[in-house]
């Protein structure tokens, strides 16, 4: 008896220290240990149970006695699972793995306890029947709407057997996500290619040579030099792209590309049983719900339709299909006119190579020669005046006023024009291949919100993190970005932007949340545009050693290649959403053909040249099998229509004339940045733009117009 109590008081001391279940403005990145996950989640657990037990006691349909109740418990449990997933996202470890993976399905019972509150959902459902209805805010509205809908897609309305099924296919699907990405995780790490002989990495520019050889270091070759090596090359995208685009070893880009393809489909990292498990648990979920398939189900909450998203990319895939023909059989005859012996075979690991080639050759431009331009410390400072040029907000650094995960990452204050702090957010710039996992995300730390406000504040402040995987300074030199890194810097911190600018005051549809996902990559999409911009372009692009400006034949030419392959590369993405679409309606999990065949299938028609047999994306597209964008990876397009036409706004306005930028900025910022969720988002688009989107603009900035007509 003496042994357990003292266990427990044991226990609860160290639940005192537990730094999940401080009140904290910031998260404690910098303590929170793997060992804090278990008992932090399980008591934040029984707590939230406790809340939720009383809410439905007490619960009536009003505001205060609904929702405000209903937003405290949401939130707290948004904020510390959003917490140590995100240091499991930057800072993986097996022993924070594990511990995630152990009270994760204690998580989702709780979650789908929740949403599945029968004592909510009437009194949601009992607002909007009520006189008072018409009275609400557009914004309490949408919250009404959405938790009415949601519920009903977490299976509030299922009788028992069925919403225990559902129940199960719920946690299932979690579990298969977290390792569907913790194998591709796994898989990108495991590949490392020793190579000694600097002839096998010839063409590789100095960035990538500095890397590797920073890599060959980290792994213990103690007297590793970008010079003389060793090198090390791995799948983390900085090494890989630079393989890809410059090596001249025709049997090392073929290596390195089939690696890459077939990343996780084998051994015990193996997704393809994973994908098919999803694949089938997804298909039962939609049936119970009773819809006829997973993409209807995912659309529920979106603007678009099955329909209209099939229709939208077939509309792209005709207008993108002649030139991206063009775009090979101009590779094929610029490859030959260099005397490559593959001119006429051309295959997958050749494109990326000719094509840089070409690229370098027809204007002039060398991604490489470029990157002393662009040091991330010049970036974003040009980023932060264009925010305040556009949006009137200054963004300070506030480095040590919250603690980080990492000592690259960097904190900043964002304050509106009278110099009040308004947000605030985290940057961690770098790739960190041991510990980071892939490519670039903007995810929410707080939300904005009136219930939840701090120190007599009218509003708690939003705090967001943005995350990129670029290549880390070496040596004394800054991180220097190639172009493409730096418009994925502006386009993240677009997502931020609508996070962080959000007028909304009730949480549950302030900045991102609750507007629809096809929607939500508006703001992002919108910012990339700014990277041609004269003036923006001009700002940033400095000379890290002498300052120089860039020269203004190269902008010229970075312009004119902004449209150099775009058939290609539209037709890359509508590959990719059209597969996701595909698994997502026709597919018949366990029939004829599998996922593979299902790939092989649709890029017949949206992709030049094939993919190999043994081409195993699949196994990697952490998207749809790990991320938000299941039977919603044509968002991207969806949202790029609008952020074009959005963007063309500011043309119309004219892009010199700075008064015009600044008002239509300030109209953008007014709109789509401030309503957050709380209104659909085509209201919010045309009381931006004065009318509905059009798929025109998009087009003509990538140089596809002329075809779509004639097609």
């Amino acid at each position: 008896m003496a042994a357990s109590a003292t266990a427990s008081a044991v226990d609860d001391l160290s639940l005192e220290d537990n730094p999940l279940l401080q009140d904290f403005e910031f998260p404690p990145f910098d303590v929170v240990k793997a060992e804090h996950v278990r008992p932090g989640i399980r008591a934040l657990l029984k707590q939230l149970e406790s809340d939720l037990d009383e809410l439905e006691r007490t619960v009536e349909p009003s505001w205060p006695k609904l929702v405000e109740p209903l937003e405290k418990i949401v939130d707290q449990l948004a904020v510390v699972w959003g917490m140590i997933n995100h240091l499991k996202s930057v800072k993986d470890t097996p022993e924070l793995r594990s511990a995630i993976e152990e009270v994760q399905p204690e998580k989702v019972k709780f979650q789908l306890r929740l949403g599945q509150s029968k004592p909510i959902y009437n009194a949601f459902k009992a607002i909007q029947e009520s006189p008072e209805w018409n009275a609400l805010s557009d914004a309490r509205k949408r919250i009404v709407e959405s938790q009415i809908k949601e519920a009903v897609l977490n299976g509030v309305s299922l009788e028992d057997d069925k919403r225990e099924q559902f129940n199960k296919i719920e946690q299932e699907l979690e579990k298969l996500s977290h390792k569907f990405s913790e194998n591709v995780l796994d898989a990108t790490k495991k590949f490392e290619k020793l190579i000694t002989d600097k002839k096998e990495i010839e063409g590789l520019p100095a960035t990538a040579l500095g890397l590797a050889a920073q890599t060959a270091l980290s792994k213990g070759h103690e007297n590793a030099t970008a010079e003389n090596g060793p090198w090390i090359i791995t799948l983390d995208a900085p090494s890989f792209m630079s393989v890809m685009q410059h090596a001249k070893n025709r049997v090392l880009r073929e290596e390195v590309y089939r690696t890459y393809v077939s990343r996780a489909s084998s051994g015990d990292l193996d997704n393809t049983p994973i994908i098919d498990q999803i694949l089938k648990l997804r298909l039962e979920k939609a049936k119970l719900l009773g819809y006829k398939n997973y993409a209807e189900v995912s659309m529920a909450m979106k603007m678009a339709t099955v329909d209209k998203a099939f229709e939208l990319l077939e509309k792209l895939r005709s207008a993108s299909w002649d030139p991206a023909v063009q775009d090979m059989e101009d590779l094929k005859s610029f490859s030959k006119s260099q005397g490559a012996l593959e001119a006429d075979k051309l295959d997958h690991w050749d494109i990326g190579f000719w094509s840089e080639r070409l690229r370098e050759s027809k204007y002039e431009i060398n991604e490489e020669e470029l990157r002393p331009y662009f040091s991330l410390p010049k970036v974003m400072d040009g980023l932060f005046n264009l925010a305040k040029t556009l949006f009137g907000i200054d963004i300070e650094p506030a480095d040590g006023l919250a603690p980080v995960w990492n000592n690259d990452v960097r904190f900043y204050c964002v304050k509106d024009s009278s110099g009040s702090p308004i947000a605030y957010f985290y940057f961690d710039p770098y790739s960190r291949p041991s510990e980071k996992k892939g490519g670039a995300w903007m995810d929410e730390v707080v939300s904005r919100s009136r219930v939840l406000s701090r120190n007599g504040t009218t509003s708690r402040l939003p705090v967001a993190h943005m995350v990129c995987n670029q290549t880390p300074p070496v040596g004394d030199k800054p991180s220097l970005m190639t172009f493409r890194e730096v418009e994925t810097v502006f386009h993240e911190f677009g997502h931020a932007l609508q996070h962080m600018l959000t007028k909304q005051d009730e949480s549950l549809v302030a900045g991102i949340r609750g507007i629809e996902w096809d929607a939500v990559e508006l703001p992002s999409q919108f910012m990339e545009n700014w990277c041609y911009h004269r003036d923006t372009l001009m700002s940033i692009a400095k000379h890290y050693q002498t300052g120089e400006s860039l020269p203004e034949d190269v902008y010229l030419k970075l312009l004119a290649a902004r449209t150099f392959r775009a058939g290609s590369f539209s037709l890359r993405q509508l590959r990719f959403a059209s597969v996701d679409l595909e698994l997502h309606t026709n597919y018949v999990p366990g029939g004829s053909e599998s996922v593979f065949d299902v790939d092989q299938r649709v890029s017949k028609t949206t992709q030049v040249l094939p993919p190999l047999p043994e081409d195993r994306f699949l196994c990697s597209f952490s998207h749809i099998f790990a991320g938000g964008y299941a039977a919603g990876y044509y968002s991207y397009k969806w949202a790029e229509v609008l952020s074009a036409d959005a963007f063309s706004a500011f043309e119309d306005a004219g892009l010199n004339d700075s008064k015009a930028v600044q008002d239509t900025g300030r109209r953008f910022r007014e709109t789509i940045l401030a309503f957050g969720g709380g209104k659909p988002p085509l209201e919010v688009f045309v009381e931006f733009r004065g009318r509905e989107p059009s798929p025109e603009p998009l087009l003509r900035h990538n140089g596809l117009l002329s075809t779509a007509a004639s097609a």
